[in-house]
């Protein structure tokens, strides 16, 4: 389990994503302050935009002061994410045709950084600025601009599949569920948690099978497989909700068989045991095959 106080990085995220996510007064300043010339003359339109702007290159102007070296680029991360956090609210909440693709700004910016933040709550001793998972691997960027891509040419050429609330409400349960589950699976795990799968056990390395673990072996990737899957049907992207599917699919059948094989290593017939009882919990997937 974590220690009851949070590592210094964990808490400057913290600071920092909510920095970031102070955008969303810009909005509501004028919404609240539409009876002052000033004020809404300001902050509608391109001024509105460039305001926004403004507030981002001054909180950076302000984390750069503060911290320093890795703190710093700890900050400048978590401030990124906020502020995407934020615009995507601000899109949700508009009265635009981009809400759905809001809800994508919010699901995508919170996944994000919420990795580094229950990391460094369960397991600051691998702590890194790759627990944001930013950087996760060159095909993710090239999935993630894919899917951004999709949306703006569907929505400027068939703008009614866009428009379809229902199924990006369905994507949206998807997400929530996914994500909660991914995050439950971790807190759960605790120190025995990790975003690389581990060649050598540690002393402090136990078998979990408590709690979500009890209903799936890898309730981590499940979570993270219908996250992924849902924000393609949440944009409602008929390519890349396919595409995302066969992808998800493959890079987790291999990451199971492949984590499954140290399992069996560290633990040996407690984990066999466990396996037969136990499924991976995705789709089609069982996990490497043993020999009895």
């Amino acid at each position: 389990m974590a220690g009851s106080k949070l590592v210094l990085e964990g808490r400057i995220s913290i600071i920092s994503f909510l920095s970031g996510l102070g955008v969303i007064i810009i909005p509501l300043l004028v919404k609240f302050g539409s009876h002052i010339d000033w004020i809404f003359d300001y902050l509608t339109d391109v001024n509105g935009k460039i305001a926004i702007a403004v507030y981002l290159t001054v909180i950076n102007g302000i984390l750069l002061l503060i911290y320093k070296g890795p703190l710093y680029r700890v900050a400048v991360r978590a401030c990124f994410l906020g502020f995407a956090f934020g615009c995507g609210l601000i899109l949700s909440f508009a009265d635009t045709t981009w809400t759905h693709f809001g809800w994508y700004m919010c699901s995508l910016s919170f996944f994000h950084y919420s990795e580094y933040l229950v990391t460094a709550i369960i397991n600051p001793h691998s702590l890194s600025l790759d627990s944001f998972l930013i950087n996760h691997s060159i095909e993710y960027t090239l999935a993630a601009i894919s899917s951004w891509m999709e949306f703006t040419l569907e929505k400027l050429l068939i703008p009614e599949l866009k428009q379809l609330n229902w199924i990006s409400f369905v994507g949206l349960v998807m997400v929530l569920c996914g994500e909660g589950l991914r995050k439950s699976a971790m807190l759960t795990a605790g120190s025995n948690f990790n975003h690389i799968v581990q060649n050598e056990k540690a002393h402090s390395h136990v078998l979990v099978t408590s709690g979500v673990y009890s209903f799936f072996r890898h309730p981590s990737y499940v979570g993270w497989f219908y996250w992924s899957i849902g924000t393609q049907i949440m944009l409602c992207n008929p390519l890349c909700f396919v595409a995302y599917t066969m992808a998800s699919w493959r890079f987790f059948r291999e990451r199971v068989e492949e984590e499954e094989i140290s399992l069996i290593h560290f633990f040996g017939e407690d984990y066999i045991e466990y396996k037969k009882k136990v499924p991976t919990g995705l789709p089609f997937i069982s996990g490497i095959r043993v020999n009895s």
